[in-house]
């Protein structure tokens, strides 16, 4: 039908980045046609900004049958839009001993400075990361890190009762990355980098339940590529389905040198049951990896809640006194996490939903860290909180199998 013909394209409110790189951003012209791949790939391109958290687009009838496009997307920049946004921002992690200073969208450039500073005695750790498009284009992003951390790990079959000390430990880490990440089609994403680090152990005593090939001290250099392919997009049944592939191949430098790999992947679905709105959200993700190698301690899969992990069983708590290693960790793993989430209230300001969850997951290990290679099933409900775009997640999780549960509360990075 050659339809819809887009005549003009404009914003809605006016964005402040570079008007040249905000057109760059659009894969679509006006005097048109547009085509449904040409709005994923903007689609892409705007998400890849990282300043565009809620968006859409809108299509006005002209009487001559063409139509105008506008796009409606609030940025995030500097600090925030205010002073109480800002002080939000930086300080949502506040209780947990954590600052997250973030500014965004530099110069109207699209680039973020963002960081984060934790002085908890056992896990301390800084982070500073610089993102932005390359020479101006949106369709390259790079991304450069220092990450320094600090913490004191004990390892334990249990985050409740009697749980005795079964390894300890304090690590160093300091880290320099870099990367790069393409946004050049409709259905496929890559990015690939490379990871530059030192760690060292010290107050060691690992027992007998850890080799001493995972606490190895040297430098250690890893290249780290990610391939994101759209499976299924049913916009008329507002479902979504995507597939991630990730690789990592490193050389610890110690004498004699460990070469090892990591590889993961992961199907998510994504789906709004209602025609319209985002009164009631489910998502589903199933995730694998494994490792084939020798690795330091740290570079293991853990299953648990814990700030630094994104593989969440949300009834396992991966410290315990402050100190990690109590969450299963080991060498492969498979991970199902489902929720719902159903909107309570929003006035544009504060919004909150509510949902339940269920995640089920097992560790394998080829070596001796103290994790049962059992099935975990937890089960729970949590709460999603939003102020000014500012995150906050409650949860409470009972595990099925040891019929115990926990309360659990964070503030995701953004």
């Amino acid at each position: 039908m050659d339809k819809p013909r887009i005549e003009t394209v404009s914003s809605d409110p006016v964005p402040r980045m570079n008007p040249i790189l905000f057109d760059r951003a659009f894969a679509f012209a006006p005097a048109s046609t547009l085509r449904l791949p040409e709005l994923l790939e903007t689609e892409d391109r705007l998400q890849g900004t990282e300043i565009f958290p809620n968006y859409s687009f809108s299509l006005s009838a002209r009487p001559d049958q063409k139509f105008d496009m506008t796009f409606h997307g609030p940025e995030r920049n500097g600090w925030g839009d205010s002073k109480l946004e800002a002080l939000l921002s930086t300080f949502r992690g506040v209780f947990f001993q954590t600052l997250t200073p973030e500014y965004y969208n530099i110069d109207g450039s699209a680039t973020n400075a963002l960081s984060l500073l934790r002085w908890d005695a056992q896990k301390r750790r800084a982070l500073v990361s610089l993102s932005g498009p390359r020479h101006g284009d949106p369709r390259w992003r790079y991304r450069a890190a220092v990450d320094l951390r600090n913490e004191n790990w004990v390892i334990r079959e249990s985050f409740t009762g009697p749980a005795p000390p079964l390894a300890s430990f304090n690590i160093r880490k300091e880290a320099l990355s870099a990367g790069i990440t393409s946004f050049h089609s409709e259905r496929w994403s890559w990015s690939t980098g490379a990871e530059l680090s030192y760690r060292d152990f010290r107050s060691v005593d690992i027992r007998s339940a850890l080799s001493p090939g995972l606490l190895i001290q040297s430098y250690q250099l890893k290249e780290a590529s990610d391939l994101k392919y759209r499976l299924i997009h049913l916009p008329e049944r507002r479902l979504t389905a995507t597939a991630d592939v990730s690789a990592e191949i490193g050389r610890i430098w110690s004498q004699p040198a460990h070469p090892f790999s990591k590889t993961q992947g992961s199907l998510t679905a994504h789906w709004f049951p209602r025609a319209k709105g985002d009164d009631l959200e489910i998502q589903q993700q199933i995730r694998a990896g494994g490792i084939f190698g020798t690795v330091p301690l740290d570079e293991l899969f853990i299953l648990g809640l814990e700030r630094d992990n994104d593989l969440p069983m949300r009834a396992h708590i991966g410290t315990r006194d402050g100190r990690k290693g109590s969450a299963p960790l080991g060498w492969n793993y498979f991970l199902s996490n489902w929720e719902m989430d159903k909107s309570l209230y929003s006035n544009g300001l504060i919004s909150t939903k509510l949902g339940p969850f269920l995640d089920t997951g097992r560790i394998t290990n080829q070596s001796n860290p103290p994790e049962s290679q059992e099935w975990l099933w937890d089960a729970g409900v949590q709460a999603k909180i939003s102020v000014l775009g500012v995150k906050f997640v409650l949860t409470y999780g009972r595990d099925l199998r040891a019929g115990k549960g926990v309360f659990y509360a964070r503030a995701p990075v953004r």
